[in-house]
């Protein structure tokens, strides 16, 4: 689905072989997206941001967090140097403060990131920059419990210390808690209990009801994010405005990695699209009707990203600029081989038969695949299909 107004796209540079800047901004605005965040304040994208109109999202990177917290000066420079050159020209309208810092960086820096944001917020005042709203990023792991969503608490290590003066200078400044979702991790947590079509926003028929809210909810994104709102809430602010700074599903993975491919990444991304641009907005239970602004991670793969395979397989497109996705011609083609080699290979995926259901191209492929590779690895065929089958470890009926 294209964007709309309330969506952007996160631009990630861990890659040794993305287009220019240039070239990237041409691709972020062929998307439809109206937003875009980079996690740096890279002069050469910002260059190439200048007369696009879309608003722009720039980042204090967190090794330098502790060093501004203590400088008013070293905070000055920064805004001197990387805002002011470009502000009147590219729309800068948002600067986070360090990106997951309680998620992944050394604990010395969790206290110095609200002091860090209120230099940074003085230096902006300081040059009549106050349309640019001033964050942090946050993923989920900075709540201790968050199910049911009623009971979202913050970790107790961080509420106090961290999270509540960050929440009053959000407060203060009518700034958004900047929050990264992936219901892809939560759902691969525990895919036991928790329906991989209720974490795609696919899901008509189930629905959780929270104890002790009484809300109900049809998606695991509105209870991850209601989940923060009533962490917030039990700190004394329930009306902070909360953007998403990061969501996505990854197209590809490791061979363990079960649920990571393009199917379920397009299918998340175009519902979650559907239900952020929704006119009304639809908001979440806890929140009906609120507007919630967003951003899709990620523009490209990144083969530079470290950890497991799905951190490199978060794209919209490749680094060559085109689009994830399958070739229908060579995936036709594929399936037709596939079942052209005998041994009754296809015969339950023809109409009337009991896997004839769902009727998509995509799905008769994977039966036809692993029925095929099922039936002639011992022969020594392969199950590579240029490219379009991937192997797995685990039933792909299911996943």
């Amino acid at each position: 689905g294209e964007f709309s107004s309330q969506v952007g796209v996160n631009y990630g540079q861990l890659g040794n072989n993305l287009p220019s800047p240039k070239q990237s901004v041409k691709l972020i605005q062929s998307l439809g997206a109206k937003r875009v965040k980079i996690y740096d304040a890279n002069h050469d994208i910002l260059n190439a941001l200048k007369g696009t109109n879309l608003q722009v999202c720039i980042m204090v990177p967190n090794e330098i967090i502790n060093n501004i917290s203590t400088s008013q000066k070293l905070a000055d420079s920064w805004v001197e140097t990387n805002v002011i050159p470009f502000y009147s020209t590219t729309k800068i309208r948002y600067l986070l403060v360090g990106n997951e810092v309680i998620s992944g960086s050394p604990k010395d820096i969790w206290p110095n990131i609200v002091p860090a944001m209120r230099k940074i917020k003085k230096s902006l005042k300081t040059h009549g920059l106050d349309k640019i709203k001033v964050s942090t990023s946050m993923a989920m792991d900075v709540l201790e419990s968050s199910f049911p969503p009623s009971n979202g608490t913050f970790r107790s290590d961080v509420a106090d210390s961290i999270v509540r003066p960050l929440l009053q200078f959000l407060h203060r400044t009518k700034s958004f808690y900047f929050l990264d979702v992936y219901p892809y991790f939560a759902w691969v947590m525990d895919p036991k209990n928790i329906n991989l079509e209720y974490a795609l926003f696919e899901s008509r028929t189930i629905k959780y009801t929270d104890p002790l809210s009484n809300l109900t909810y049809t998606n695991l994104f509105d209870q991850m994010v209601d989940s923060v709102v009533f962490a917030m809430k039990r700190l004394g602010y329930p009306d902070i405005r909360i953007w998403i700074a990061e969501t996505g599903w990854p197209n590809a993975g490791d061979i363990d990695q079960i649920g990571a491919n393009i199917y379920n990444a397009a299918t998340y991304n175009r519902n979650v699209v559907k239900k952020l641009t929704a006119k009304p907005p639809i908001g979440t239970p806890a929140r009906p009707g609120w507007v919630i602004p967003s951003l899709i991670f990620a523009l490209y793969n990144e083969n530079q990203k470290p950890g497991p395979g799905t951190e490199r397989h978060f794209g919209l497109l490749y680094p060559n600029g085109t689009n994830i996705g399958v070739n229908e011609t060579a995936l036709g083609s594929a399936l037709s081989y596939a079942c052209s080699q005998g041994n009754k290979t296809c015969d339950p995926i023809q109409p009337g038969k009991k896997c004839f259901k769902p009727d998509s191209l995509f799905w008769h492929a994977s039966y036809a695949f692993s029925s095929y590779w099922s039936q002639s690895r011992k022969t020594g065929a392969t199950c590579y299909f240029n490219g379009l089958a991937t192997q797995t470890a685990k039933d792909p009926s299911k996943y």
